[in-house]
């Protein structure tokens, strides 16, 4: 019998909760809590009509307050927190798992309020308070991070004697009919990729201007589409565990029109996260675009087209260069239909849910604070496909980088 909190009601969390309805062996209730008590009970009702799982409690709760979330923990009694709302969210909520004695899974590492930085040190300093406890930490479990990080690892266990170089590719070849609109959290979604790119290369971080490095990719089923390095949290951790490695970068898709919105939201400063006063009132500019853009929730119904994502990778194997590419695809109309979100959201939560079935199964465990591509990637990727993400690979061709 498994319990599970899912905290967050956007549309990850809607995919992680309509994938954990779908396998009531592994999940036998949950609990979806977030700030907003209206948007859990809209999610649970939707998957009781869809797939008539009642296994389902809801509650409102401010995440950022420690003991309000440890006390609903200790209460509902579950085993692991999936916490798929806000990464400003992540130390308050590990936090209250170890007050509580609950495991803790995200999606996405740890990022200040006050600045657009995102590291793992924040969330590694947990490592000898879960050890201690007897409690497992799993971060970063959506796609990227996470299958990508997963994918790294059976490449390093079953493909190469030595990974040199990484590139991790990722395109949203879909359209959601919108002027503009980013495919999650806005907030989080132009922090993220306005700040300076950063990619490893001979055993340093390289600093870039945003954008300032593009190639053309050819993606499977896609076709060309314009890719842009930047820095994306996963590279941290994997060239950490796989120092053997010589490069690693990631690159996105980004359109013309969507970039050309992007500089004017940048010069007209409201891309800014510090306060400015308006009307007497204190506000962040970035926080006021976040209201007035379209909720990547609700962009699923009429979104055509796919990601795909994956990582081209090369190295050694019995002396000989080789390589190596492995990804996945995934249709926005399909996503919807099965969890009314877009792919992107359920590119995140599959893996999520997926992630969180090998903690309960036992399949991965252990005491302390994890990534996941330092866990065992075969059983993952096992169920990942049956999940709803099949995955490909090509040993031997042209990785165009």
């Amino acid at each position: 019998m498994s319990k599970v909190v899912i905290i967050g009601a956007g549309g990850v969390a809607r995919v992680v909760a309509y994938k954990c309805a779908e396998y009531p062996g592994v999940f036998t209730e949950f609990m979806i809590a977030s700030r907003t008590k209206a948007k859990c009970d809209e999610i649970a009702a939707d998957i009781r009509k869809d797939l008539g799982y009642d296994k389902i409690t809801t509650a409102a709760i401010d995440a950022e307050d420690v003991p309000a979330l440890t006390a609903l923990l200790r209460e509902y009694q579950p085993e692991l927190v999936i916490h798929v709302a806000l990464p400003y969210q992540d130390l308050t909520i590990m936090d209250a798992c170890l007050a509580a004695g609950v495991h803790y899974l995200d999606t996405a590492n740890y990022e200040p309020k006050e600045e657009a930085k995102f590291e793992y040190s924040h969330q590694w300093a947990y490592q000898e308070r879960f050890e201690a406890a007897g409690l497992t930490a799993i971060l970063g479990c959506g796609f990227d991070p996470g299958v990508t990080s997963i994918f790294t690892a059976r490449a390093a266990k079953h493909i190469f004697d030595e990974i040199h170089y990484l590139d991790i590719v990722d395109a949203n070849a879909g359209d959601h009919g919108k002027a503009f609109a980013t495919n999650f959290n806005p907030e989080i979604n132009i922090r993220e990729i306005t700040q300076n790119g950063k990619y490893w290369e001979n055993g340093e971080w390289v600093e870039i201007p945003p954008f300032s490095i593009r190639k053309d990719l050819t993606y499977p089923d896609v076709g060309p589409k314009a890719s842009y390095v930047l820095y994306h949290e996963e590279l941290e951790s994997l060239v950490k565990h796989f120092p053997t490695l010589k490069r690693a970068r990631f690159w996105m898709t980004f359109g013309d029109e969507y970039l050309t919105h992007l500089r004017v939201i940048q010069n007209i400063g409201m891309a800014g996260i510090q306060p400015v006063m308006h009307k007497g009132v204190e506000i962040i500019p970035l926080e006021f675009l976040k209201t007035v853009l379209p909720d990547p929730g609700d962009l699923g119904e009429n979104y055509v087209g796919q990601t795909s994502i994956g990582c081209r990778i090369r190295g050694i194997k019995d002396g000989k260069e080789q390589t190596y590419y492995i990804w996945n695809n995934c249709h926005h109309a399909q996503a919807y239909k099965e969890t009314r979100a877009q792919g992107v959201s359920y590119t995140t939560g599959v893996p999520a849910m997926t992630g969180a079935m090998m903690l309960l199964t036992g399949a991965w465990g252990g005491a302390g604070v994890f990534n996941v591509e330092q866990f065992n990637p075969d059983p993952f990727l096992a169920k990942l496909g049956e999940h709803g993400l099949p995955w490909h690979e090509e040993i031997g061709g042209d990785l165009e980088l």
